[in-house]
């Protein structure tokens, strides 16, 4: 017997070999991103499991679906980050620096305020936020906080190019908020307050952050990175007032908060229920990334002139991100939240006393596993030099969260306006600004994006509004304004670790003060 052997060579080029290292990379980074969404939500379906089954019986179709939604949140949320710092970082940046180098104000202006509007409309959890509130269309919330978004888009370009005090513009605006709070009507004040948390989320934060990063490298003085920080917070304050100004042209009526879930007799029910969602969302997402992508590509086709690799792999981040908030949209309004509400309508009807505690435990493992908190960590160690260690940081900030719970838990059991606790929360913060330097209180007041995420948004938000149904309470002004109290504390929080570590580090200097001439010995006598 014969046997014939065929050896072919095969040649692989160099441009073979980098499609597969980068093919390689991007799997490792989906891996990772999906990872650290799944670390996000663990503690809460862990913690929200072993109520069903150990305290509250919840319908198996409703554990069923918010599983199955916690899967493609985890999922939609990996893909989602991938895709933001794939796709909306680069694009950030690169336009903020090729707009400042036109030294065209109003076209700097102008683009600055329909980039921060496309980029809001697309946000995922102003999108769960527009969905959840009974009394103002969808469409028109979008709209309002979006233009909101971009005024104060182009207030902080404005802001960068001139140098301008990040404090003095804080504490106009925020006086401006109070005065408008205490005439408009009840039932906007707490949507307000949680429209400015929910949009600097996941996709807004690293857009703006990248933007302002992009315009202070034209500048070349030694304050252009620190006026790079804040521009969360000034963006957070655009929907407030907007959303503020709403509710003087419109009235919230006589709307009725419906968190009644679907029932499904079978999983086949169940299936059809995600499948019926899915080309619904590709939809909406698909209406709401358009202007993104189209002012991107005039920008390319102007100004930026990318290479072609970088191109592409922009518009595979741009992909990322539509698959990503396809996947989470569905997951969270299928599944994940309908369970957060009837948990809260169980506990209040049987163990309200449970209710506050639980909250506080929730919001604890909430802040502690948010993949955004670990990059303020690095932020604020890069700028304190490492004086500020990151524990101290994710340590104020899971206090902060954990008490915002418990405080918004509480408002729904009494009836506790929200203003009582915002105006002097918000006071102090504006008062210790005068105490720590600048980069603190900027550092501080973006970190009101970084608390409030996904998480919030879509399973707290609900579970408060289940247990104020259950009770009896206001939904619209006792329930909303969760996303505004998380927002708020680490206002505090981080400040307050700001002040601490500086005067450790001046009275450290000041003790461990030596001349010229002074000998000092660096060995310890020891007893004969």
């Amino acid at each position: 017997m014969r046997f014939h052997v065929t050896i072919r060579k095969i040649k692989i080029s160099g441009s073979d070999i980098i499609k597969l290292t980068q093919l390689e990379k991007n799997r490792t980074a989906v891996k990772e991103k999906i990872v650290e969404a799944a670390l996000s939500a663990l503690p809460i379906a862990v913690i929200v499991l072993l109520m069903c089954l150990m305290v509250t019986p919840m319908r198996p179709d409703l554990l069923l679906c918010f599983l199955i939604g916690a899967v493609m949140l985890v999922v939609g949320m990996g893909l989602f980050s991938l895709g933001a710092e794939q796709s909306m970082t680069p694009i950030g940046s690169k336009i903020g620096t090729a707009l400042t180098r036109t030294k065209n104000m109003p076209l700097i202006l102008g683009v600055s305020f329909l980039l921060g509007f496309a980029i809001t409309v697309a946000e995922p959890d102003l999108q769960v936020l527009a969905q959840t509130v009974p009394h103002i269309k969808s469409s028109v919330l979008l709209v309002t906080v979006g233009a909101g978004v971009g005024l104060f888009m182009a207030i902080c370009m404005l802001r960068i190019l001139t140098g301008a005090s990040l404090r003095w513009i804080l504490i106009v605006c925020y006086t401006l908020i109070f005065v408008l709070a205490a005439f408009t009507d009840r039932d906007f004040l707490c949507i307000a307050f949680d429209s400015g948390g929910v949009t600097t989320g996941p996709m807004t934060v690293p857009f703006i952050l990248a933007m302002g990063l992009g315009v202070s490298k034209v500048r070349s003085d030694d304050r252009a990175e620190a006026d790079s920080f804040g521009l969360v917070a000034l963006c957070s304050i655009g929907p407030i007032l907007s959303v503020l100004l709403l509710g003087f042209f419109s009235s919230g009526g006589s709307a009725v908060v419906d968190i009644s879930a679907a029932s499904y007799d079978s999983t086949v029910g169940i299936g059809r229920a995600f499948l019926a969602a899915i080309p619904v969302y590709m939809k909406e997402m698909a209406v709401a990334m358009l202007p993104i992508v189209a002012i991107f590509l005039v920008f390319q086709l102007a100004l930026l002139r990318l290479s072609r690799r970088s191109l592409v792999k922009i518009l595979i981040g741009i992909l990322y991100t539509y698959v990503g908030l396809v996947l989470f949209l569905t997951g969270v309004n299928i599944g994940f939240s309908a369970l957060g509400a009837e948990l809260g309508v169980a506990l209040a009807g049987s163990m309200s006393w449970l209710l506050i505690p639980l909250a506080m435990l929730l919001g604890w493992f909430i802040i502690s596993a948010e993949p955004a908190v670990g990059v303020l960590e690095k932020q604020i160690e890069e700028v304190s030099a490492g004086a500020i260690p990151g524990r101290a940081i994710k340590l104020s900030l899971s206090v902060a969260i954990s008490l915002s719970m418990g405080i918004s838990m509480l408002r729904v059991l009494t009836g506790i306006s929200i203003l009582w606790f915002l105006v002097p929360g918000y006071a102090l913060a504006l008062g210790l600004s005068f105490f720590v330097p600048d980069i603190y209180t900027a550092i501080a007041f973006d970190s009101g994006g970084v608390a409030s995420g996904p998480m919030t948004a879509t399973f707290m938000l609900q579970f408060v509004m289940g247990a104020s149904i259950a009770v009896g309470g206001n939904v619209l002004r006792d329930a909303f304004g969760v996303v505004a109290m998380v927002a708020m504390l680490p206002l505090l929080s981080i400040q307050a670790v700001g002040f601490i570590y500086e005067f450790k580090a001046k009275h450290t200097s000041a003790v461990e003060t030596y001349g010229d001439f002074d000998i000092i010995e660096l060995w310890e006598e020891t007893g004969a």
